[in-house]
């Protein structure tokens, strides 16, 4: 009887990372700490802002195993979870969807074009940017970083990290950063 407990124990244990998002009806993976805009990216900049907050747009599309990947093993750790709530305004894009998004020029583009337009090419990808744009300007043009595809904790932590300090605006390198933080000296 013990080792059936323990078995079971262990079995719903491994079951437990997979029910750390639901799914959409998009297929796509929902966060709690994910916001349901007009995806106009100026005002989703503005409203970032307002609440003393850093606007990401993150591209994920149904069946993407990367996606799934982080929304199991990254995002549920406490440090990421907590990074996210506190400092993280977040906009959820699918890379095939149709809705419509108006970008800071102006153009407005169903989801897939763009993802297309921005250059977006795997998935997920997270772009970061700026608390002010200026006029005109479009989105893959302002963005202070991205990150293209699934990346374990200590690195998603430490740009999640990197982005809230601007250390895009010291000039130090991200990789460099992440070799700090990793090794501090």
């Amino acid at each position: 009887m013990r080792k059936f407990l323990i078995a079971t124990i262990a079995a719903l244990s491994m079951a437990l990372p997979g029910l750390a998002a639901e799914l959409g009806e998009d297929g796509l993976h929902k966060e709690s700490w994910m916001r349901e805009t007009f995806r106009d990216m100026a005002e989703d900049l503005a409203s970032a802002n307002e609440e003393g907050k850093r606007l990401m747009v993150i591209w994920e599309q149904r069946g993407c195993i990367y996606c799934k990947k982080m929304h199991e093993e990254v995002f549920p750790d406490p440090e990421i979870r907590a990074l996210i709530e506190e400092h993280y305004f977040v906009v959820q894009m699918n890379l095939f969807g149709d809705i419509e998004v108006t970008d800071f020029d102006g153009e407005t583009l169903p989801e897939k074009d763009m993802a297309m337009k921005w250059g977006v090419m795997f998935t997920p990808t997270m772009m970061f940017f700026p608390e002010e744009v200026p006029e005109g300007s479009a989105a893959n043009r302002v963005a202070v970083a991205q990150m293209p595809g699934a990346f374990g904790k200590g690195t998603t932590k430490a740009l999640f990290t990197w982005v809230r300090d601007h250390g895009y605006e010291s000039g130090e390198n991200f990789q460099k950063f992440v070799a700090r933080q990793v090794n501090p000296q």
